[in-house]
């Protein structure tokens, strides 16, 4: 099992999977569509898009949090998965990523900056075994 992670334009050296904020009123489920499309040209609702049901809610690092309100420290993250058939060669917003990497999913969950990527990646087998 591969996993997509994309390197920040802004802190290189920083690897993630898709991310993102919802715009407007649009459901959780449209602005996975919306990100994975804007970060990596793939259209999800092609494949198997899954809602893990899951949030975590962390503090936002103090090198993002002018991206907040004033006063907004806390996050709320929503995970999703999306399953390919293979691994595919994506279109990358420069503004937003350098690279993109298809790696094993315990090199991936090993490469990757945040805790809460690194614990969702690390439960991939686990739901796609009961997917």
């Amino acid at each position: 099992m591969k996993v997509l992670l994309l390197e920040r334009a802004d802190h290189p050296g920083y690897w993630q999977s898709v991310t993102g904020s919802r715009d407007g009123d649009e459901t959780l489920h449209e602005t996975a569509i919306r990100e994975v499309m804007e970060e990596t040209g793939l259209d999800a609702t092609r494949y198997a898009l899954s809602d893990w049901q899951q949030q975590n809610v962390y503090e936002i690092y103090e090198t993002w949090r002018h991206r907040y309100p004033p006063g907004v420290t806390l996050n709320t993250e929503h995970v999703f998965s999306l399953q390919l058939p293979q691994p595919l060669p994506v279109q990358l917003s420069p503004r937003e990523h350098l690279g993109y990497q298809w790696l094993p999913w315990r090199e991936a969950a090993d490469k990757v900056f945040s805790p809460s990527n690194r614990a969702a990646i690390l439960q991939l087998p686990e739901k796609a075994q009961h997917g």
